[in-house]
């Protein structure tokens, strides 16, 4: 090993004395931020604003090493939830944040609670709050940035770093996320585990860090691990220190955490053990004085600036890296190491003696550092260096209205997407070339084989297909660097945390993409959480679940989707679509594309069938206004579909069984009861609507009018292939009675016939509703 001559040591030695100086700042404000919110800052209801000092300090030396030794401005990061206040200390001291913002934590409008791209008013590339996503959305990041600069080498610029608490690890989502084959191939991905071993209500007994170490290891990862500090290293070379090393080794989590509560005395009491190796222990802290044994056994790697320092260096580019850092919880507080500092709060005498320790000023808690100090200028420098430059974005691609096809024929809405996308590739060549599908490898059942074929499959390199040559092989699957289909393994929050960033690359790196999702819809409830997480992240995509509902009669309950036809009710940023006919689903999905890739866009919801249906029923006006006109009110959420002289009720339909509705329609004539059928898309559009008519948003309203006009107002019926709740409002549109048909039990495998009959949402079911309301 070459020795660093004695003036490098020195220089060395004095740059991590200024980065330690900036390291107990970093402290001193991400406590303070917390500090303030709780009590400082007025609270008239009395209840806890909540912060987490102990898991920002596990955190602080970590961050202060990166930001200011090692990150670059074309890397982006993923930070720990709980560890929000010390990113916006680094932002502060950076000159990024105001110190206005700094008393805000967790105020109306001011600092998040956890990182937000959205709200935060500070740079923060990830937003981070729902455990495990934050970290693994730097996986998807990699692959969109990848995607986004395919072609260049701009796509893989700079790394991604997540700073990951160890007990996210619990979490399945991340392991799926890290076993899939193609993370393995992500060299620009680096994790930083913050392995404090404490959760919110304990120490965790079990850790094993080795297994951990093994798992990363078998998918491919560069792992590296600091353990021990500088100061415990040199007590293990001394003589007896091999066995003090093993004792520690040895000992659990919770018997180690005790040692970081104990005086010296303790520690020479404790430390030692009972086993044969307690003699060499004794003697060896016999000739350590108090002071360097209490700092020694706090002195794991994850503290040590020049350990970090060098683990960063060594961080190989031709795969993911995670560095597993032994950190302490609460490290330099109070509180560190004790089993419930999770939320814990110092006292305002606390407080004080903590700014005393580090040389901050507790009334003048935002004071900063001595314009002519060495760490100003450090900051300074760091600063200049991590200057972003602005990121100029492309125009989204115009996306037409309508193709101008009009289905003929029996078709399903399903099928009708891959039509649409091919349709789309020539009537719209720059549109399509912004469009990626991903896939948790359904892409052949979901009718996206045409689409596959067509655009190929993307990969970072182009691998050989072997089965090119095979007649019989239908569904082609080149993968290379232009390809556009995404292919990932069966896991929906992959699929779904990878759309989520796509969907980001036109705020991240000026690229607008037109990202679409498909799975199975009864899967979709599996992923809905990680794809809302995207969308409050300001991810914008198209989620597509299909086949769906009881209407996969023959599947039987597992396989049949009841909740999902709600979500564009219920989910902020996200509009729902569920067509009835082939050229519904055209004209939605071109309205839900035109929607991606800008400031003022969102995502989408399209619930598809694999229900064949006679797309004459659709009734499509051959007039080009009156098409126009229909395609508007597709769009809008809904469209007469058929008008009878002298109504006596309404039938609303959604989705599959638009065709029974039609039926009972047909079949109430002869018997005297002229019905008017509506053909419901998107509900959430009517809520919005009705709530824009009640002045609760600003939302156009006219639709309603169209479509439910009041002299046409009659006792309702509602029916679909979903929930019946879905649908209800409707009734009041003009307070009028409503009969609500659905599915709220798991379904039966059987004919659709069967099924449809089992649940009440048939054309006798639908009869009799409206027999109910009129006789």
């Amino acid at each position: 090993m070459t020795v660093a001559p004695a003036a490098s040591q020195r220089s060395t030695a004095a740059a991590l004395d200024v980065l330690s100086e900036i390291e107990d700042r970093v402290l001193w404000l991400s406590s303070a931020i917390v500090h303030h919110a709780n009590r400082v800052r007025p609270n008239p209801s009395g209840l806890k604003v909540g912060g987490h000092q102990a898991s920002c300090a596990s955190m602080v030396s970590i961050m202060t090493t990166l930001w200011f030794r090692h990150l670059r401005p074309e890397d982006r990061v993923s930070v720990k939830p709980h560890a929000s206040p010390v990113l916006h200390a680094i932002n502060h001291l950076l000159g990024e944040l105001d110190a206005s913002y700094l008393s805000t934590l967790r105020a109306f409008g001011g600092l998040q609670s956890y990182p937000s791209r959205s709200k935060d008013p500070d740079p923060v590339d990830y937003s981070t709050g729902s455990v495990g996503i934050g970290a693994t959305a730097t996986i998807w990041g990699a692959l969109a940035r990848r995607y986004a600069g395919r072609g260049s080498e701009g796509g893989a610029a700079g790394r991604q770093y997540a700073l990951v608490g160890d007990a996210e690890l619990d979490e399945g989502a991340v392991w799926e996320a890290v076993l899939d084959p193609q993370v393995a191939e992500l060299g620009e991905l680096v994790w930083i585990v913050d392995l404090n071993r404490q959760s919110l209500d304990r120490v965790v007994p079990h850790m094993a860090a080795g297994r951990l170490h093994g798992m990363f290891a078998a998918a491919g990862w560069q792992v590296l691990t600091l353990k021990y500090g500088t100061l415990l290293e040199q007590l293990f070379a001394r003589p007896g220190g091999d066995t003090l090393r093993a004792r520690i080794d040895d000992m659990s989590n919770a018997e180690y955490q005790r040692l970081l509560r104990c005086t010296a005395d303790e520690l020479r009491d404790r430390l030692p053990g009972t086993g044969s190796g307690a003699p060499a222990i004794t003697g060896l802290l016999g000739d350590v004085d108090d002071t360097t044994l209490m700092e020694s056994v706090r002195n794991l790697g994850g503290h040590d600036l020049a350990a970090l320092d060098t683990a960063l260096s060594e961080v190989e580019d031709h795969r993911p890296t995670v560095i597993f850092a032994y950190t302490v919880k609460g490290h330099g507080l109070p509180n560190q190491g004790h089993p419930q500092n999770h939320s814990s709060l110092l006292t305002e005498q606390q407080m004080r003696e903590l700014a005393d320790e580090v040389g901050a000023d507790p009334d003048h808690p935002w004071e900063g550092l001595a314009a002519d100090s060495e760490a100003a200028r450090l900051c300074a420098e760091a600063a200049a260096r991590l200057r972003r430059d602005s990121v100029p974005t492309a125009a989204p691609p115009v996306v037409p209205t309508d193709i101008g096809r009009t289905p003929v024929g029996v078709a399903t809405t399903q099928a009708a997407l891959g039509r649409v996308l091919l349709d789309l590739t020539r009537t719209a060549p720059e549109a399509a070339r912004r469009v990626v599908t991903v896939s948790p490898d359904v892409s052949s059942s979901t009718n996206l084989g045409g689409w596959v074929n067509k655009v190929g499959v993307w990969s970072p390199t182009e691998r050989v297909d072997w089965f090119a040559d095979d007649a019989e092989t239908i569904l082609h699957w080149r993968e290379r660097p232009t390809g556009q289909h995404i292919e990932l393994g069966i896991a929906e929050t992959n699929l779904v945390g990878l759309l989520g960033e796509l969907g980001s690359t036109w705020s991240r790196w000026g690229e607008p993409l037109l990202p679409i999702g498909v799975l199975y819809d009864p899967f979709v409830q599996r992923a809905l959480e990680p794809w809302s997480f995207g969308i409050y992240a300001g991810g914008q995509s198209i989620l597509v679940g299909t086949p769906s509902g009881v209407t996969l009669a023959p599947e039987g309950g597992a396989h049949q989707s009841i909740t999902t036809p709600s979500l564009g009710i219920e989910q902020p940023g996200c509009t729902t679509w569920e067509p009835a006919f082939a050229l519904d689903t055209e004209w939605t999905l071109l309205a839900a594309l035109s929607r991606l890739g800008r400031p003022d866009g969102g995502s989408a919801y399209l619930r598809l069938s694999t229900r064949p249906v006679d797309q004459t029923l659709a009734d499509v006006p051959t007039d080009p206004a009156a098409r126009e006109r229909r395609r508007r009110q597709v769009v809008a959420g809904a469209y007469p579909l058929r008008r009878q002289e002298g109504a006596q009720v309404t039938i609303a339909a959604m989705g599959a069984v638009v065709g029974e509705a039609l039926a009972a329609a047909e079949r109430l004539r002869h018997i005297g009861v002229p019905a008017d059928v509506v053909c419901v898309t998107s509900p959430g559009l009517l809520y919005q609507a009705l709530d824009a008519r009640a002045g609760h948003c600003d939302a156009p309203d006219w639709i309603l009018d169209q479509v439910f006009p009041a002299e046409r107002a009659t006792p309702l019926v509602t029916v679909l292939d979903g929930h019946p709740h879905t649908l209800a409002f409707l009734a009041s549109v003009h307070h009028v009675p409503v009969r609500r048909l659905g599915v709220t039990g798991f379904g039966q495998s059987g004919s659709i016939e069967e099924v449809y009959r089992h649940h009440r949402i048939d054309t006798d079911s639908i009869v009799r509703a409206a027999l109910d309301l009129t006789e």
